[in-house]
């Protein structure tokens, strides 16, 4: 993959989402180059001006443009959150087969560029899409990546650190699986700080399992939630896809929940779907397969199995 001093990232849809995450990549300084793309080229061009205008008050100077398929052959990272949006009342499933015909286009055309380095794919359902991303490209499957369940997990450890009152960022949870209906949290291995979820649980009488079960639910339906009030999300996943590009750019070797191929772990195979992976320069290093108790492992298998049954139909590739 392209290897130089200089980091591009190009982002392919610059709707609500792409142009969350592009405020908050430059917000933060994380590239020296962004390139916009999109079906809607006037659109792409007046964000870049709008993002330019913003830049003296950036931490550091990101060069940003409207370009075309031909700057994806000189950039490290591909972010693709073109498509379709989700309805109110539909799930992201449903969303398969439209997306997936405007993803075949979209890898084409990257591919066409000579690109070789990593995807990073947001669009719904980020699964299918992030499986498609792979199989239409034919680049190694540690260099495609979803956003899986990170925003999933952000969304529960967020809700438990203000049930605890606690900073979230020292609530260490995970949601796996479906980004979507099947998704689970990995309750047995929650913790608030240094300890463990049941230990916390222990000493708060007003928390039960039933209580730990309304804030999953409500973690798992934000999505429903916030599109019915305003439409679509786009603020968390903007800054989740950031978050997963610090950690590739950065070679940290970052612990997120990205969407990534299962090739034996967990028991299944030939699948993309939310898993804790370590992240770097080189994209996913490896899956983390955690010790899931008897319902969680059920559950798992059940958010794989519906994952399965949707590529069949609806994103042959």
């Amino acid at each position: 993959m392209k290897n130089s001093l200089v980091n591009r990232v190009v982002l392919i849809g610059t709707g609500a989402v792409g142009c969350s995450y592009a405020y908050s990549m430059i917000n933060q300084g994380v590239a020296e180059e962004l390139v916009l793309i999109d079906v809607n080229e006037a659109k792409s061009e007046g964000e870049a001006m709008d993002l330019n205008h913003g830049m003296p008050f950036a931490p550091s100077p990101t060069k940003v443009w409207s370009g075309s398929y031909e700057d994806c052959g000189s950039a490290d990272l591909v972010v693709i959150t073109a498509g379709l949006a989700q309805k109110p009342g539909e799930t992201r499933l449903e969303l398969v087969e439209k997306n997936t015909r405007i993803f075949k286009t979209i890898v084409k055309n990257v591919m066409n560029s000579g690109f070789d380095g990593i995807f990073l794919v947001a669009t719904n359902p980020v699964d299918i899409l992030t499986h498609v991303t792979m199989k239409e490209s034919g680049l190694p499957k540690e260099r495609v990546i979803g956003s899986g369940t990170v925003l999933d997990s952000a969304r529960l450890r967020f809700a438990l650190g203000q049930f605890f009152d606690v900073d979230t960022r020292n609530v260490h949870a995970y949601i796996i699986g479906e980004h979507g209906d099947t998704e689970l949290p990995v309750w047995s291995h929650t913790s608030i700080g240094v300890k463990q979820l049941d230990t916390v649980l222990e000493a708060k009488n007003d928390l039960n399992k039933e209580s730990l079960e309304d804030i999953f639910v409500n973690v798992r339906d934000a999505a429903y939630h916030i599109i019915e009030r305003k439409g679509a999300t786009y603020y968390g996943i903007g800054m989740s896809l950031v978050r997963i590009t610090k950690a590739i750019l950065n070679n940290e070797n970052s612990i997120l929940t990205v969407s990534a191929y299962l090739n034996g772990e967990y028991g299944h195979q030939d699948v993309y779907i939310g898993v804790p992976a370590v992240i770097n320069r080189d994209g996913i290093r490896e899956v983390i397969e955690l010790e899931l108790n008897e319902k969680e492992k059920d559950q798992f298998d059940r958010s794989v199995s519906v994952l399965k049954e949707t590529l069949k139909p609806g994103a042959e590739v």
